[in-house]
């Protein structure tokens, strides 16, 4: 009896990424571009200056897309060093809406301080007040087909 192949053994295998520096960033925020999630999956801990999003990321990196649909996975998506947080077109009663990771980007302080800020579509953007620059991305899950069999796009 044959068994089958786990998600590990696999070629492409879950990611599990840090930035500490504005490229690394670059990077992470690639992999994270239309990336989906309630709202409810926003997390912020004061006390362990961390926050926390459960994402739905889009497979950017998935080099079979030409013999399968698109996939997403689940990943998380965590901020340390995080003094304070403040969003802009969020209500918190909506926990339910999902929201869509368009980017982020590194605006520095006084070194190693600065913010991140996450644009999300529509409009709305969380900003995080940190005290160094320091991500984590981790996929979670096994790879699924995206529910709407498509690749997301920008129409200009």
């Amino acid at each position: 009896m044959s068994r089958d192949a786990s998600f590990e053994e696999g070629a492409e295998r879950p990611l599990n990424l840090g930035a500490l520096d504005e490229d690394d960033l670059k990077v992470i925020a690639a992999l994270v571009q239309d990336a989906v999630f309630p709202l409810a999956e926003m997390t912020y801990d004061r006390k362990a200056r961390r926050f926390v999003l459960l994402i739905n990321r889009f497979r950017w990196e998935d080099n079979a897309q030409s013999r399968h649909a698109p996939e997403r996975v689940q990943a998380l998506l965590a901020f340390d060093t995080v003094l304070g947080v403040a969003s802009q077109g969020l209500e918190r009663d909506e926990q339910g809406r999902v929201l869509s990771l368009l980017t982020m980007g590194w605006e520095a302080g006084e070194p190693p301080a600065g913010r991140l800020v996450l644009t999300l579509a529509g409009g709305g953007a969380i900003r995080l007040d940190c005290e160094a620059l320091d991500v984590t991305l981790k996929d979670v899950t096994r790879p699924y087909l995206a529910p709407s069999g498509q690749r997301p796009r920008h129409d200009a």
